[in-house]
């Protein structure tokens, strides 16, 4: 019997490749994550940071050293629109951060209560029964900013945090209202059973990032003419949205005067079920391995793939 879940939500996620769980945190935990995520912007020094900007599209996706040393630290990564030619910000600090990553489930420990110490998300994580024993990487605060929060294209999470066999999973929280015009997320219900994952993000040999093909072109084709209609998901803050690592999802530029913070980490299976790479972008340490998800193994395994 799932601990959390109702089976028809359970359900509802293999079907969709999502799940909006309304007011998943209670309104103090919440509202501590906001509040820490403004002081952790407000008390980094810009004088020293690199101005590494956050891009996300295919030619031009941010890959260097403070990037790619990320996994295991807390980082400040701009707007490309807060950053002028010669490297100054063109507005205040606290309005040119596009996301803080990528160990704040590790390093803080009001995040790290929220995702490593929290029994609802593990109840989640058996009921969901995509893992066996998964782990916990990538942890982000995405800020929207007003104007300038740009838009993310059609893309899974796989492509990003690559397992063979794939076996990625989305944790975002609203921290505030996500709404049409801040860059609410919108999903492609449904495409993660139907539109295969053609490539991923990996470190180049020449150093920096880009993006490496697992399929053939005629497979590539194919999925590049998946056809459906998105749908929008407004959330109020404390809201969880569980998204299957291979469902296509995207969101709009922030054309609002408000900010759409959120917080987000992605789990995996780990090593013997599903293999995690040396050509992913983030790499685990020794100081810093990825943080175990469950006590104990969970028996209630869904994915045939990683049994």
């Amino acid at each position: 019997m799932p601990e959390f879940l109702h089976q028809d939500q359970i359900d509802k996620f293999y079907r969709n490749g999502y799940l909006l769980i309304p007011g998943f945190l209670s309104p103090e935990e919440t509202n501590n994550l906001l509040q820490r995520s403004k002081q952790l912007i407000s008390e980094f020094p810009i004088e020293s940071h690199p101005r590494t900007k956050f891009t996300t599209g295919d030619e031009n996706h941010v890959g260097d050293n403070y990037f790619l040393t990320s996994g295991d630290k807390i980082r400040f990564f701009l707007e490309e629109d807060a950053v002028d030619g010669d490297g100054k910000l063109n507005r205040e600090k606290e309005k040119a951060v596009n996301k803080i990553g990528h160990a704040l489930h590790e390093l803080d420990p009001v995040f790290r209560k929220v995702t490593l110490g929290n029994q609802r998300v593990q109840a989640v994580a058996r009921d969901l029964a995509m893992h066996v024993d998964p782990v916990a990487l990538q942890s982000m605060v995405i800020c929207k900013q007003p104007q300038i929060g740009g838009e993310v294209g059609e893309h899974n999470d796989s492509t990003f945090l690559y397992t063979d066999p794939p076996s990625a999973l989305g944790f975002w929280f609203a921290l505030e209202e996500c709404t049409p015009l801040n860059g609410a997320l919108s999903f492609l219900p449904g495409s993660h059973l139907t539109t295969p994952i053609t490539k991923r993000f990996v470190r180049l040999p020449e150093g920096g990032t880009g993006f490496e093909k697992i399929v053939s072109p005629e497979v590539e084709a194919h999925a590049a003419s998946a056809k459906g209609k998105y749908i929008l998901e407004a959330c109020s803050p404390g809201d969880l949205v569980l998204i299957h690592g291979a469902v296509l999802h995207k969101s709009e530029r922030n054309t609002s005067s408000h900010t759409r913070f959120a917080y987000t980490f992605h789990m995996i299976e780990s090593s013997p079920r599903a293999l995690y790479d040396a050509k992913n972008w983030l790499q685990p340490t020794p100081s810093m391995p990825f943080s175990r998800v469950l006590n104990e193994p969970n028996l209630k395994l869904i994915n045939p793939a990683l049994a």
